[in-house]
């Protein structure tokens, strides 16, 4: 395998991700982490860096027939990632689409909700992000998610993944200011086979990673 040493688990890859930032100097204002798989990392990487950790949820527009592929995503704040491609192979039209955007667009909200409690979303205006995953694949989440730290303001946007395709890193350089990430495998299949142990994070889990008692 390319980059054959796997990572032991989400926090070891959020902890090399620190090392990283810290390499490079990213003088980082906030981590929002992708839930759920996100946070542990998104925690280790706060933690190190000194600074908030909160979520940036969006969710994917599944295709008709095929919700399991990505026709868009779209993120808490209504923010909208659409896959031309994908919408032209499935031949969904925009009603479909529409439908599906609000839909799912709710459904982020209610997560977003869900994982901070009482606390308010945090003011990105002008701050440097640093938005973290545990991975990307075809990366339609993390698109409308930057899609939204965008709109909120954000003055300079750090993608910090462990893991992903070559073509996949190289298109979220277009939405992201920087782009961090310690594995692009040409061989790549799977965020989950870069890992070691890569069991699913709970709600509870999540939640305790965000609250900082993980």
């Amino acid at each position: 395998m390319e980059n054959a040493r796997r990572f032991a688990d989400r926090t070891e890859a959020g902890e090399m991700l620190a090392v990283e930032l810290e390499r490079r100097d990213v003088d980082a204002d906030i981590v929002l982490a992708v839930p759920r798989g996100g946070l542990p990392l998104g925690r280790a990487v706060a933690d190190a860096l000194g600074v908030p950790l909160d979520v940036v949820v969006a969710k994917k527009i599944g295709a008709p027939g095929n919700p399991e592929y990505a026709i868009g995503a779209v993120a808490s704040d209504g923010s909208v990632w659409r896959n031309e491609e994908g919408v032209g192979w499935f031949g969904s039209d925009d009603d479909y689409f529409e439908r599906k955007r609000e839909e799912e667009a709710e459904n982020a909200r209610t997560k977003a909700a869900r994982y901070r409690g009482e606390r308010e979303p945090p003011e990105l205006a002008g701050k440097t992000v640093v938005v973290v995953d545990d991975g990307v694949a075809t990366g339609s989440t993390i698109r409308a998610c930057l899609r939204h730290v965008r709109n909120a303001g954000a003055g300079h946007i750090v993608v910090a993944i462990p893991v992903g395709p070559p073509d996949t890193i190289h298109e979220l350089e277009e939405l992201a200011d920087e782009v961090v990430c310690l594995k692009t495998p040409s061989n790549f299949m799977a965020v989950g086979q870069f890992y070691r142990n890569f069991d699913q994070v709970s709600d509870k889990e999540a939640i305790a990673y965000l609250g900082g008692d993980s």
